[in-house]
Parts: structure tokens; sequence; C-alpha cells
């Protein structure tokens, strides 16, 4: 039974690694363009449906071991005890924010990223949405996996202490996104005004 647990401990942990693996490089990605200030360069719209199907098929894995895991674990300490750990409740909080979020982002986000063509080109309630969506997703899978590895946590912490940087957290990331989204669409508008300057013929 021991080992049976282990092996499905073990790929819930890919699973959590390949999702953050592919969130972090994309937003790695995206952050890097905006800091170039590149408003035209189109998003590949091949990459964000792969990147889609992989975090989809990732997150229901985390489910599906989850409650392997769980079921496993409730057999052997009982319910009541075990669902009244505030770290479990903590935790399955959290994946079930990031599976609405991840809904929002696949249904709604996305495809109007594919649609705009890039970040910077969306219309400003559909950036707004994007830049939150992607803020939650971002703090929610790496705090998830904290909660995940933190085994000393278990019983010492409240739930609502456990929970307390989270808010905090997507509140610090979405106003750092909105400055450097700000930033990035002024510098690429004062570029195209200075192109525009220099290159009068060629506008006409």
């Amino acid at each position: 039974m021991e080992l049976f647990r282990l092996s499905i401990v073990y790929l819930h942990l890919i699973a959590c690694c390949v999702a953050i693996g592919l969130v972090l490089t994309s937003d790695i990605a995206m952050v890097t363009q905006l800091f170039k200030g590149d408003a035209e360069k189109k998003q590949d719209a091949a990459h964000l449906n792969s990147l889609k199907t992989t975090v989809s098929l990732a997150l229901a894995a985390l489910w599906v071991t989850g409650i392997a895991v769980i079921w496993l674990d409730v057999s052997v300490k009982g319910f009541a005890y075990y669902f009244s750990n505030p770290k479990l409740q903590a935790k399955l909080t959290i994946v079930a924010l990031l599976t609405l979020n991840g809904f929002v982002l696949h249904s709604a986000v996305m495809p109007a990223m594919e649609k705009a063509g890039s970040l910077l080109q969306m219309p400003f309630n559909q950036r707004m949405l994007a830049i939150f969506a992607g803020a939650v997703s971002a703090v929610s899978w790496f705090y998830a996996a904290m909660l995940g590895v933190g085994r000393p946590l278990a019983w010492k912490y409240s739930l609502v202490q456990l929970l307390a940087a989270y808010p905090a957290l997507i509140a610090s990331g979405f106003v750092a996104m909105v400055s450097l989204t700000v930033w990035s669409k002024y510098r690429s508008n004062l570029d195209f005004t200075r192109f525009v300057e220099a290159h009068p013929r060629e506008m006409k």
C-alpha cells in the first residue's frame, strides 16, 4: 500500500512540475516581450493551443492523483480527522480556484489573445482580465506546490494564516504586470512615433 501511494504521489509531483514549467516559461517569454515593448509580435497560435492542452492535462492529472492520495489516506486516518487539516483545506481551496481560473483562461483569455495577436493589442478590459487571470495562475501554481511539499505546515497554522499571503501575492503580481504593460505600451507607441518622424515618406 505504501509503495502504491508513493507511486501516485510521484505522478502527482510530475504533473505539477510539468504545469509549473510550462507556466513559468510562458510567463517569462511574455515578460521579456513586454520589456522589449514589442507590440507587433504575434503570439504563436499553435503554441497557445499546445500550452492550453498540456496544462489542462496536467491539471486533470493533478486532480486524479490528488483524489487517489486523499482516498488512500482517508481509508487509514478517517474522513473527519484527515479533512480537518488546515494545510489540506488550503491546498484544496487553491487548486479549486486554480481550476476555475483555468476555465477563464482557456475559454476567454486565450481566444481573445489569439484574436488580438498579443497582450498589448488586446482591448483594455480583456487585457486587464488576462493580466489578472495570469497573476492568479502563476501565484496559485507555486502556492499550491509550496503547500504540497510543506509537511511542517500541517496542523501548525490555521487556514486563514496559511492563505494570508495568497491574495497579497496575487495583488502584487497584478499591479506589477499592469505597470509593466502600461510602460511597454507607452514605449511601443513612442518607438512608433519616432519611426514615423524619421521615415515620413514610408508612412505615406
